[in-house]
């Protein structure tokens, strides 16, 4: 069994200076997760492949295509590959989430 404590994986530097640590990292997939502070957001861009979010804890926006819309806890977001998208936290704590990548 391979177990990976979160706590424990070093952030990476991304395009969008924000923090984020690759949590699994496979040839079909993976998994990043992803804290904004209050008012951070990603830049606005597409991927080449299929993701989801799932919110972590928080609250914030996310944006995909023309689409606009408030989430939270628990909450689950597809986004398909190609179509602008963009995440930003519109709270007054921490807003974490997962991206998982799937080809």
């Amino acid at each position: 069994m391979k177990m990976t404590k979160v706590v424990k994986i070093s952030s990476f530097q991304n395009v969008h200076g924000v923090e984020a640590k690759k949590i699994y990292d496979a040839d079909n997939a993976q998994v990043i997760h992803m804290a904004l502070t209050t008012g951070q957001s990603l830049k606005k861009h597409t991927t080449p492949v299929d993701v989801f979010f799932y919110i972590l804890e928080g609250k914030g926006v996310v944006e995909i295509g023309d689409e606009k819309q408030e989430v939270e806890k628990d909450t689950l977001i597809e986004s398909p590959k190609g179509i602008p998208h963009r995440l930003q936290n519109t709270g007054e704590s921490v807003f974490r989430f997962l991206v998982v990548k799937m080809s």
